[in-house]
């Protein structure tokens, strides 16, 4: 299971022009099961605020380049960090994470 933050980069003000990609991004990221979570940074997490993911089911590598194909990395606007997490334990609910 991985974490990704994506903190606003250099490119922030151009986020607006990229939007519609970023969300067919996400949306495909849910719809190929890999993302279980999306949404805002709350505020003072990251550097200026930002976006992250919860993602599972595929291999950093995988991740790493799916994570580049965001129009919002490709173009600068935020800049992404991923944290492994190998769960040892969940809640029975979250149990799928545990294989």
């Amino acid at each position: 299971m991985f974490f990704v933050t994506l903190t606003f980069g250099a490119n922030r003000q151009t986020a607006a022009q990229h939007m519609d990609g970023h969300k067919a991004w996400l949306k495909r990221g849910f719809d190929d099961g890999v993302f279980l979570v999306a949404g805002s940074l709350a505020p003072g997490e990251g550097d200026d605020g930002g976006g992250g993911i919860v993602a599972h089911g595929l291999s950093r590598t995988d991740l790493e380049r799916r994570v580049a194909e965001d129009p919002f990395v490709a173009e600068g606007v935020v800049r992404p960090r991923i944290v492994e997490l190998a769960p040892a334990r969940a809640d029975d609910r979250l149990a799928f994470l545990l294989s």
